[in-house]
């Protein structure tokens, strides 16, 4: 499949799954701010309700407690000859009905009267008398009702006058204010625990519930509980809900596993589009690792054919000169093939984790010094030159000699190789902490900071060095050779000025055989 194919169908399932989680969360934003606005009205409903109710039952007490002591100071005035004991008491209730029927209003009121033997004993006299004594009483009772409605009249201005000066204290009883709460909120629809208290016209807490908190006050409703009084005079009642933001979320948790699911699908999406990338990429480095190979393989191979086949020539048996020539020929490019044949086998090796490292004591210096001769004619070849530093004053290392030596042999030949005709190489050893530092710098083509950490991978290779002879595992080999020998490969370079390998090695065995 065609990368661009593939980015294609990426961005469209991307685009699908991302409308889709937008959507979802559009839909959860939407009801929880539905959910909200329905609960905020309810409370607010409820409120008013209790103060109403509150109101209600301030005014029932007005009316029971001032009319009747207004009435026992009037019959006392009136009769002071009276004693307490013939004062009888009596409870009377009225309901105020409106033109449809319906009941505005409903209190009892206690009335004092007279007991009927303490009254006046008088004759009846006169064939009128009856009717007389009914006009009378008619009277009596005209009278009394209007006494009776100047009193009320007489009690409602005295509760405008007085009522907002009486502290909160007077005008509500609060044991009845939670069962207001409770009704008029299970009315409503909630049926959460609250807690609430009272403010003053001040902004004093006057009043709280028995257990009473403070989680969730932040958000507390507010309510005037006499709406009438003046605002300097008003008292609020303030109640908030610790379980809101609980109570609001469940009613969109069953949104929640449908948006993990999606979010699960995304994720697994984008992995698997990072995946498909990964392996299109790692089968183009494969691919170019086989075309690399097999021009690496091919070059040796079509050389020694040829010396092969000279060597048939009888004019090359009679000349012992073209004859060593040849030989050597064939002899170098056996070892080159050798040397590709064996970067192979280590790489299958690695990645099968079956490599086995014979460990021992190996000296730097002539480890260096051997593979410096061995480039020596190579680099001289190229009109180059190469140098050597050997300063260790421990050169002693604890490594796999075939592996060390390969890893030393790979660094060199990356850098005859990618150093143009008339540069310079120069190798140095030196002891470092605990480490034998062995240095490889070239006057290369160099490489840039972005690649620096890329070129050890597996089959890697720059765009710019694929007319290089390569095939991509060597830098990859020597990091795995020496990582797993206790050590590590540091690379220093500059585009167009060279290049740096530092390949740090352990010095002791006591201190490998500890890690």
């Amino acid at each position: 499949m065609k990368k661009s194919t593939i980015w294609i169908l990426g961005i469209v399932m991307g685009l699908s799954f991302l409308s889709l989680l937008y959507l979802q969360v559009s839909y959860i934003e939407e009801m929880m701010k539905t959910r909200k606005e329905q609960f905020d009205s309810a409370v607010r409903n409820s409120l008013s309700q209790v103060s109403k109710d509150v109101e209600y039952a301030e005014t029932q007490r007005w009316l029971v407690e001032d009319i009747t002591e207004a009435e026992r100071k009037a019959l006392t005035e009136n009769n002071s000859s009276l004693r307490q004991d013939d004062v009888v008491q009596s409870t009377q209730r009225f309901k105020v009905k409106s033109r449809d029927g319906k009941i505005i209003s409903d209190f009892e009121m206690r009335v004092m009267t007279i007991k009927p033997s303490e009254l006046p004993k008088v004759m009846v006299r006169g064939r009128n008398t009856i009717p007389q004594t009914s006009n009378s009483m008619l009277e009596a009772i005209k009278n009394r009702y209007m006494y009776q409605r100047a009193l009320l009249d007489e009690v409602v201005l005295d509760m405008i006058r007085r009522a907002s000066d009486k502290s909160i204290g007077e005008r509500v009883r609060f044991g009845d204010l939670n069962g207001y709460l409770q009704a008029n909120l299970y009315n409503n629809g909630i049926d959460l625990p609250f807690h609430y208290e009272v403010l003053d016209k001040e902004g004093r807490s006057v009043y709280r519930c028995a257990d009473y908190e403070e989680k969730g006050s932040d958000e507390a409703y507010q309510q005037a509980l006499f709406k009438n009084d003046p605002p300097a005079k008003t008292s609020v009642l303030k109640v908030h809900f610790p379980g809101r933001r609980d109570y609001l979320f469940d009613s969109v948790s069953f949104m929640i596993p449908s948006l993990i699911f999606t979010l699960v699908l995304l994720v697994t999406f984008i992995f698997t589009i990072y995946i498909v990338f990964r392996q299109k990429k790692l089968t183009e480095m494969k691919n170019d690792f086989i075309n690399n190979m097999t021009h690496e393989f091919k070059t040796p191979i079509s050389t020694i054919s040829l010396a092969a086949q000279m060597l048939k020539d009888p004019a090359v048996g009679k000349s012992p000169q073209m004859f060593q020539h040849i030989s050597g020929v064939i002899n170098d490019e056996t070892k080159r093939l050798r040397f590709q044949v064996e970067k192979v086998l280590q790489m299958s090796m690695f990645d099968r984790q079956k490599a086995t490292l014979k460990m021992k004591e190996i000296d730097a210096n002539e480890l260096i010094t051997g593979v410096v001769n061995t480039f020596a004619l190579k680099v001289e070849r190229y009109n180059g030159k190469i140098t050597s530093n050997l300063e260790a004053t421990d050169p002693v290392i604890f490594a796999d000699e075939m592996h060390i030596t390969n890893v030393i042999f790979n660094l060199m030949d990356n850098a005859v190789k990618y150093t143009p005709e008339g540069g310079q190489i120069r190798v140095s050893v030196e002891s470092w902490e605990m480490y034998v530092k062995i240095d490889i710098t070239d006057t290369g083509i160099g490489i840039s900071e972005q690649h620096q950490g890329a070129i050890f991978k597996r089959f890697y290779r720059e765009d710019i060095v694929h007319d290089v002879d390569g095939i991509g595992i060597g830098l990859y080999l020597a990091r795995e050779i020496v990582t797993l020998q206790g050590g590590y490969i540091r690379v220093t370079s500059e585009v167009g000025k060279g290049s740096t390998f530092s390949v740090f090695l352990l010095r002791e065995q006591s201190k490998y055989a500890e890690e």
